[in-house]
């Protein structure tokens, strides 16, 4: 039982880092980045093509393709989601499936389809540490929690208390408001995602450096969609409760009914939550009406 209580707050760490890059777009423009999970199985390609041309150690070749992720999401937004702003809700939310449909396609010719594995070329060490009598946890996942503690708490204090943070919200709220103001919607714009992209990316280079990296990483990524939507799209807080609850339902899934149910359960959780409470559990109800 111990193991799977572990079992589950990885996982719900894994769907939270993921599922705030999802919320924090939303929050910002009002876009569902449907793309979100090929950026987030692009960062582990990076990580792999690091490992593979430049002489950096484990450290140095997860922060540059990191940082290279940040460059990523920024030109993703000032060469294809710049122009949809001001467009149709649909229109944009159409853009990013076609932009994830292209990036599936480029990993394949790039990368091949074959499964591949950063942390062996990195020589990662993976150790497995015991918690209790009865349940283990690896480095890797230890190194899961601290980056999902780590990016919550700066996102948050960055919303909160940060002057682009500020602007950031103030664009979510009323971008017309904002932009009247002085404020660069498109600047702002641009840092969310590039923001989004960031997380995401770390979210799929430290998977990758625990299970390898291939074009099925980017399912990961869409599973933690219900998460973000489950807790509420506009909420940080929703995004941290949501993952818990999918990922609860997911692991109880796979141990005592299939393990053939993992990919499934948390699009039967989205539907539910669609039918009953499309808002989420922290969502704002007028926010989503917008939609």
């Amino acid at each position: 039982m111990l193991q799977l209580l572990v079992n589950v707050i990885v996982l719900g760490a894994i769907y939270a880092l993921i599922a705030s890059g999802y919320v924090l777009i939303y929050r910002v423009s009002r876009v569902l980045n449907l793309a979100h999970g090929e950026l987030m199985m692009l960062g582990a390609y990076l990580l792999l093509q690091t490992a593979t041309s430049l002489a950096f150690g484990a450290t140095g070749a997860v922060a540059f393709a990191a940082l290279m992720s940040l460059l990523v999401g920024a030109l993703v937004y000032v060469f294809l989601m710049r122009w949809m702003t001001g467009q149709a809700v649909l229109a944009a939310v159409l853009t990013t499936i076609s932009f994830g449909i292209f990036l599936r396609g480029l990993s394949v010719l790039t990368w091949g389809s074959q499964h591949h594995y950063p942390g062996k070329l990195l020589s990662v060490p993976n150790v497995s540490f015991p918690i209790g009598a009865s349940a283990f946890i690896s480095g890797v996942s230890l190194a899961i929690l601290a980056v999902t503690i780590v990016s919550y708490a700066a996102l948050f204090g960055l919303l909160r208390f940060g002057r682009w943070g500020v602007r950031m919200r103030a664009c979510g709220q009323n971008p017309l408001l904002a932009a009247q103001s002085g404020i660069n919607l498109h600047t702002i714009y641009a840092l969310a995602w590039a923001i989004s992209t960031f997380t995401g990316a770390l979210a799929g280079i430290l998977v990758s450096l625990e299970t390898g990296v291939s074009g099925s990483l980017a399912l990961i990524g869409l599973k933690a969609f219900p998460a973000a939507l489950v807790g509420g799209l506009d909420s940080l807080v929703g995004a941290m409760l949501g993952s818990l609850i999918v990922a609860a339902a997911e692991v109880a899934a796979i141990q005592y009914v299939s393990p053939l149910l993992a990919d499934v359960i948390p699009f039967v959780i989205l539907i539910v939550m669609l039918a009953f409470r499309p808002w989420g559990f922290f969502g704002t109800r007028e926010e989503l009406d917008r939609v």
